[in-house]
């Protein structure tokens, strides 16, 4: 193996307790064309996130007093142990090979360049890395994948019949890879049976708080979030495509977008299903088919989206966007739009000011209504 590390490697496996109180092993995947920012951040924010641990920022207090120091100790795998090169040339360093690391507590991988055809590339390497960590997951790891590394997950066959997510700009191409997925349109972080995945290519700073938090619990994952100043709690990632993205592709779904944006308040899923001349049974199963959504979820997500455009808009008061959109109640209209966006109407509109270059603005990522 390359870079001389395999005895350092088997020695931490071997005799975890001589180099920390309680050891979290973590794999992380390299393959041809990985990105390195993503591979090197992973390791980075994990042995930071250690660091912090041992000497916590001054007057900061995580509640953690008495627990057991956890040592993140990551080790950066590859098919043949060989380094590879990035897409701008650039050399990945590698620790082990896939056959030398059958240990660890988590296996990860990240996001990688698109091929020729601007898709997730298939390739005897990428089948490698996903039948690598497949075997991880049956040993009872936890599993990762950012970004197009969600495809890989898929190519393992670990994504067939679980929720999952991936970066909004591949989610039409995932499907139609991975008809037996069930991804779920324009969230951040999804995880079911052990298996994690994050959309976009910086999401491996949000899979990585989600392993921590996982293994280590909330305080670590929020220590993790202050030192490296992340938000712990992502957003989702419909608030960045363009609203009716994931419609845009199938009939059906354009024409009850269009229903639900002209229909008066109060309509529901029967409604709904009749004015497309389907029994609402059938609706439900060809929406969770093509967007992993009940009748009820797509009328809220359709009309929550139409509320973005609105509040990017001058002029509007909240209760005036509710009733636009479909809400007689205000009140409804608030749970509705922060169980979605995850911040209230009014900080997404400061939100979305500031992201336009209007006036600078936090949102406070509020449970409750303003």
């Amino acid at each position: 193996m390359a870079g001389g590390n395999l005895d350092i490697v088997h020695a931490k496996f071997a005799n975890p307790d001589r180099y920390t109180e309680a050891i979290v092993r973590i794999g992380i995947v390299a393959v041809e064309g990985s990105l390195l920012s993503a591979i090197t951040g992973l390791a980075d924010l994990f042995w930071m996130t250690g660091q912090a641990l041992r000497a916590p920022p001054p007057g900061a207090s995580y509640g953690m007093s008495g627990q057991p120091i956890v040592n993140f100790d990551t080790t950066i795998a590859s098919a043949d142990g060989n380094p590879l090169r990035d897409p701008q040339g650039r050399m990945i360093p590698v620790d082990a090979s896939f056959e030398e690391l059958t240990q660890c507590d988590v296996a990860l991988v990240t996001g990688m360049a698109l091929g020729p055809d601007r898709l997730p590339p298939v390739s005897p390497t990428i089948r490698h890395a996903a039948a690598w960590l497949g075997e991880r997951h049956r040993a009872g790891a936890l599993v990762g994948a950012a970004c197009a590394g969600t495809f890989v997950l898929g190519e393992a066959g670990l994504l067939n019949g679980r929720r999952c997510t991936t970066t909004w700009w591949l989610h039409h191409v995932f499907r139609q890879r991975f008809p037996k997925a069930r991804p779920v349109w324009g969230t951040a972080v999804e995880e079911q049976d052990r298996i994690v995945t994050t959309g976009g290519p910086l999401s491996w700073v949000d899979l990585a708080l989600h392993v921590i938090r996982r293994e280590a619990g909330p305080e670590v994952a929020r220590l993790a979030a202050d030192i490296s100043v992340a938000d712990s709690l992502p957003l989702p990632q419909l608030v960045y495509a363009p609203r009716g993205f994931v419609n845009a592709t199938d009939p059906l779904l354009l024409q009850a977008e269009q229903i639900v944006r002209h229909a008066s308040p109060g309509l529901t899923a029967e409604a709904l299903a009749a004015a497309l001349n389907f029994s609402e049974r059938t609706l439900h199963r060809r929406l969770k088919s093509l967007t992993n959504e009940s009748p009820k979820e797509f009328i809220t997500r359709v009309r929550i989206e139409m509320a973005c455009v609105l509040l990017e808009r001058p002029g509007s008061s909240v209760k005036q966007v509710a009733l636009q959109c479909g809400y007689g109640d205000e009140t409804s209209f608030r749970r509705a739009f922060n169980q979605l966006v995850r911040m209230t109407p009014a900080d997404y509109r400061r939100w979305s000011t500031s992201r336009n270059g209007g006036p600078t603005s936090v949102p406070r990522h509020s449970a409750n209504g303003d």
